[in-house]
């Protein structure tokens, strides 16, 4: 099976993404609703994605990955076509709120089953590619339900029909269940309760593992977060980069580099060691953003480096899920994913706290260079823990023989 079908699969996690941030909040802002009171109910949605981990063990201990995917894919999709159908207002927020809620809940369990899928469906030398196609996925998806879902909201004679079609495009995602095989379910027990320890277990013998112990390092460190696309309409200024040229660069041009970054890179993924690709992306990233704060500060040098900023973002992201596909291996493959997932949002959030308030206090191009800075620690880091590590491994194995 061709890893692109991991690409369909995933349109529907970007899409809800897009969805609400770009064209729903567009929508929102346009009836008199305050920035601030979309940026709460945006916060209050995206909820279930920070806490998704303590629920993807009953994904992996209950009815089946295909079962799920089309469960989440429905109630995603119906959610979304209601949304363009209620009257949006100040006062439609009390309504909102827990529908946006729950088509983000949904979303999680269509991701972990789709996490499950790729998985178990992918061999050893195609994890690189998977991951590569399914961030793909992910961010062809944002577009379609972001760019795709404002234009048709704008420009077709009623909301409902924009949402009508997108809910519709979320639901035919559903098609590759048709010739994907599904999961293997011999980890799970006759009992339970024995499942959910199975799962434990399952997830215990990654981290005490030196692959799964490394993985979790490279994660919580400041590499490959790209903070600094989501900084880049602010410090556009900086630049003198025109209001139109930012929403170019940051919209279907930056999507489309990033895209055609992420497939590249699960290529590359699966032919370099992929601890190895992982920091070598974050070290191109890191090297892109030290290149821009260095360059001049003119529209044109805006436009090169945001869209190779971009790039590295997709090839970062392909990293990630190809490193991750790896080091789950099968069996309780959702709660094992989410977990390295969870790890992998921390540096977005702390490295975020830091090049802000660097950002105001020295300005766009230290917070640049300080993007760069922190990788470098941290590839520093990573490097002498693994070499460590692996000296400490040879040694046990050299005492060993000796012993014997």
């Amino acid at each position: 099976m061709h890893p692109v079908v991991f690409l369909v699969l995933y349109l529907p996690f970007g899409a809800v993404a897009g969805y609400l941030s770009v064209a729903l909040a567009y929508q929102l802002r346009q009836s008199g609703v305050s920035t601030a009171q979309i940026a709460g109910l945006i916060a209050f949605a995206t909820a279930p994605h920070v806490f998704k981990v303590l629920w993807a063990p009953l994904v992996d201990t209950t009815f089946s990955a295909k079962g799920w995917y089309a469960a989440g894919a429905s109630v995603v999709a119906a959610a979304v076509a209601l949304a363009g159908t209620l009257p949006l207002g100040p006062a439609s927020l009390g309504y909102l709120g827990p529908l946006a809620f729950l088509l983000n809940l949904a979303v999680t369990f269509l991701g972990m089953a789709a996490e499950i899928l790729m998985a178990h469906s992918t061999t050893a030398a195609q994890k690189g590619q998977a991951g590569g196609w399914s961030q793909a996925g992910n961010i062809g998806g944002a577009g379609l339900g972001g760019g795709a879902g404002l234009w048709m909201a704008t420009h077709l004679a009623y909301p409902w029909i924009a949402s009508g079609v997108l809910g519709l495009a979320i639901l035919l995602c559903v098609l590759p269940l048709l010739v994907l095989p599904d999961a293997s379910r011999d980890h799970r027990r006759p009992r339970y309760m024995q499942s959910l320890l199975g799962v434990a277990s399952d997830v215990w013998s990654i981290a005490k593992s030196r692959p799964g112990f490394l993985a979790l390092l490279i994660f919580i460190l400041p590499l490959g977060t790209g903070t600094a696309a989501n900084l880049m309409p602010s410090i556009a200024g900086d630049w003198k980069a025109s209001a139109d040229l930012v929403a170019a660069v940051s919209g279907v041009a930056g999507g489309l580099f990033a895209t055609v970054g992420a497939i590249g890179a699960g290529f590359v993924c699966d032919r370099l060691e992929r601890k190895s690709a992982y920091a070598l992306f974050s070290a191109l990233q890191a090297a892109c953003a030290l290149a821009m704060a260095l360059a001049p500060h003119t529209p044109v040098m805006f436009v090169v480096f945001a869209l190779a900023y971009a790039a590295s973002n997709g090839i970062a992201y392909a990293g990630f899920s190809a490193l991750t596909l790896e080091t789950i291996g099968k069996g309780a493959a959702a709660t094992k994913y989410n977990l390295l997932a969870c790890f992998s949002n921390v540096p977005i959030l702390y490295v975020a706290l830091i090049e802000g308030q660097v950002q105001t206090r020295w300005g766009s191009t230290a917070m640049l260079a300080s993007e760069a800075v922190l990788a470098g620690f941290g590839l520093v880091v990573f490097g002498a823990i693994a070499l460590a590590t692996t000296r400490r491994g040879i040694q046990s194995a050299v005492n060993a023989t000796s012993g014997a």
